[in-house]
């Protein structure tokens, strides 16, 4: 491609970028009379807005859960049946399996309620009502950004005491915009959240790691849960003496199924996008922050994988964690090569130039100053950065014993000031962990994850951000680094299970004396006083940035008049909206908008940990006993469509434009993960598992009938 021809193409896209596909944007409910409603009738939509969020009446919004506090859930009948991802409910399928009942390999079915099984400290959040309070909030804010923050900081929690006084509902508020507007979230949420029924993994998780991220995909990636409430349809603790919910609305589902170019909408949770980040932020994304953290996951999964094959104990006790890692894993390696196929940080910079001008010529020069100073203060702490990102992974994301040993910091720090009544209840307090912990623990993996993530951290960040003992073990040739953390594990009393347990039943100073001592709890107290130590610098540089980031935003809505901004997603209910559709992500490559049972029978391979197809599927394959749920001689698994979606946006519903449920949303296309940052609406595409798909399972392969009668399926 000659220079000119680059350039026209690089100026196109730029100017896509600006124009703002109707495709982009997580929307907040609430504005889509105001922002959205004629573009989303013109595109096919049937509904008003109020069908879709409505306080004064049933709608849509009434439907939609935050589910466990990291997905999306959508009720799907009058007796409070939710649905969400396989991918969401694992970790309760998980808790509730064992070698006796393998949930996770056989799948799970609730024929009647009695058979439904609790979860606790499972939850479901349903939004009451949406209000913006940027003027409350930022009443009287004048002075340093110290200052500021404290007055609204006093604002938030004043206008939050007004709203749930003498209710039963909770509030929140966040800042949009980087604080340029703030809005009220209130939110009412059930507790008592049941597991009705959930696929064999050889369906909610066909195609594994290989697939996931990854089109076309042919995952059943479904489970399904109940809640209850108190006589009053209230929220309330587990009990038996609980109802199923009787929800304010029900999504019907459709068997009529979609076709490409039909509208289309997502409603649901999604996590954190950062689609203004400063080209300096992509920049260091691409160059250091993505390829550590996938290093170190790439190491942690080689133990954990080889681990999970040798024995079905293993597999049940290492399944969610492993899931929990990979997901990253692979989303950052697509995320970082959609940013290279799209040029993103040359996008950014043109636009940064392109601000600057418009700043200049508006006589506001200080715009133009902060954009390029924001730029700096992001180049300029690159160490500090990648510091902070090793110190996560290792951490939370690495050997498990690092993490459990520093549970103990508080009652190892105080209990020679404590009177026994008071050492017992904190010992007593952390049992229930404990136990729960070692259920699914492995010493020797730990060791073999520990092994590989220490080298690489060591070597991956500053010396001055290591403590004595690391820096000695840093000094070390590899055959000693082995036999010391050999040493570590073979001396530390905390992967004794039946030890620590029966300290914490009798807790004494001797013994808890011995445990301040271990090595591996002094390991960690350093490891966390050093994280410790990083962190105020860290946050005094994300503080910084936030703050040049609000004015930047500030600059944005008033020099490009043009533009219909979007918030970037942090958590809270938001609207996206587009069509069904495939894709071409690169040079002779075309994707249909959909797959099928057929392509499930394409990929079987008998006994893989991936591919493996259940007998009683194949079955129904071998004789076409595909019910209602068939088209053309197949039946519809999964489909594609043009709708912005991030984390959790797992489980939230696809929604056609006459208000049915027509698919799961459960993942992006790889190209598709940089959306995050950067949204394509030519490369960008969400993965949903069709309804056809959900309801041949529940009907012909689990023949729950029970769960059948209580759904209203639409043609």
């Amino acid at each position: 491609m000659s220079i000119t021809r680059r350039l026209i193409t690089c100026f196109a896209l730029f100017f896509v970028f600006l124009r703002l596909s109707a495709h982009e944007g997580m929307w907040i409910p609430s504005l889509l009379a105001r922002l959205n409603e004629s573009d989303m009738v013109t595109m096919g939509l049937k509904l008003t807005a109020e069908d879709i969020y409505s306080i004064n009446k049933s709608s849509i919004k009434d439907a939609i859960v935050q589910f466990g506090g990291g997905c999306t859930g959508e009720i799907i009948s009058g007796e409070g049946l939710l649905l969400t991802n396989h991918h969401c409910g694992y970790g309760q399928i998980q808790s509730h399996s064992s070698l006796e009942n393998d949930y996770l390999k056989n799948g799970f079915w609730a024929y009647d309620r009695s058979q439904e099984l609790k979860n606790p400290g499972l939850t479901a959040t349903f939004i009451v009502y949406i209000e913006n309070v940027t003027n409350q909030v930022l009443d009287g804010t004048v002075g340093t950004p110290a200052t500021k923050n404290q007055i609204i900081a006093r604002n938030i929690s004043r206008i939050i005491e007004s709203a749930t006084k003498n209710t039963k509902y909770e509030a929140v508020i966040k800042p949009f915009f980087y604080g340029n507007e703030y809005y009220m979230i209130v939110t009412k949420t059930y507790k008592d959240v049941r597991l009705v029924g959930a696929p064999p993994s050889s369906i909610g998780k066909f195609g594994g790691d290989t697939d996931n991220w990854a089109w076309p995909r042919h995952t059943g990636d479904f489970s399904l849960f109940r809640i209850y409430a108190d006589a009053q349809n209230q929220p309330a603790e587990i009990s038996d003496n609980n109802k199923p919910l009787s929800p304010a609305h029900s999504l019907p589902i459709s068997i009529k199924g979609v076709k490409e170019g039909d509208f289309a909408m997502v409603y649901g949770f999604p996590g954190r996008t950062q689609q203004y980040l400063h080209s300096a932020s992509l920049q260091y994304t691409l160059d250091y922050g993505n390829p550590a953290k996938i290093a170190m996951r790439t190491a942690s999964l080689a133990v954990i994988d080889e681990a999970m094959k040798r024995s079905d104990q293993l597999r049940i006790q290492y399944a969610a964690k492993q899931s929990r890692i990979a997901n990253a894993w692979k989303k950052w390696q697509g995320e970082s090569r959609g940013l290279q196929l799209m040029n993103a940080v040359a996008r950014k910079q043109d636009f940064e130039r392109e601000f600057s001008q418009r700043a200049l010529k508006a006589d506001k020069s200080s715009y133009a100053d902060g954009v390029k100073e924001l730029g700096e203060l992001i180049d300029d702490n690159t160490q500090l950065q990648l510091a902070y990102d090793y110190f996560v992974e290792l951490i939370y994301f690495g050997p498990e014993m690092f993490r459990f040993a520093n549970r103990f910091d508080k009652l190892l720090s105080q209990y020679g000031n404590l009177p026994q009544s008071d050492m017992n209840r904190m010992a007593s307090d952390l049992l229930p962990a404990v136990q729960a912990f070692y259920k699914d623990f492995n010493a020797q993996v730990d060791r073999e994850v520990a092994r590989s993530l220490i080298k690489m951290f060591v070597k991956g960040i500053k010396s001055d951000y290591l403590g004595p003992q690391l820096t000695e073990y840093a000094a070390k040739t590899e055959v000693e680094q082995n036999q010391w953390i050999d040493k570590l594990y073979s001396r530390t009393e905390f992967t004794n299970a039946a030890l620590i347990t029966g300290i914490l039943k009798s807790p004494n100073p001797t013994s808890l004396g011995r445990l301040k001592k271990d090595p591996m709890f002094v390991l960690m107290q350093e490891v966390f006083a050093r994280f410790a130590f990083l962190s105020p610098d860290y946050n005094a540089f994300t503080k910084e940035v936030d703050q040049r980031m609000e004015v930047y935003l500030k600059g944005m809505m008033e020099l490009f008049p043009e533009k219909k901004l979007w918030p970037d997603a942090n958590g809270t209910i938001r609207l996206s909206y587009g069509k069904v559709e495939g894709s071409e992500p690169r040079d002779g490559l075309a994707y249909k908008h959909y797959t099928t049972l057929d392509g499930i029978m394409e990929k079987y391979i008998p006994s893989s940990d991936e591919f493996d197809v259940p007998i009683k599927l194949r079955d129904l394959y071998r004789t076409k006993d595909y019910g209602p749920y068939a088209v053309a001689g197949s039946v519809p698994v999964a489909f594609t469509a043009s709708l912005h979606t991030t984390g959790g946006n797992s489980g939230s519903p696809i929604i056609n434009a006459d208000g049915h449920l027509v698919g799961l949303n459960f993942d992006r296309t790889w190209e598709s993960t940089m959306s995050d940052l950067m949204f394509s609406p030519e490369m960008c595409r969400n993965i949903a598992m069709d309804t056809r798909y959900l309801l041949f399972i529940i009907d012909k392969y689990a023949g729950a009938q029970n769960i059948m009668a209580e759904i209203k399926v639409v043609r």
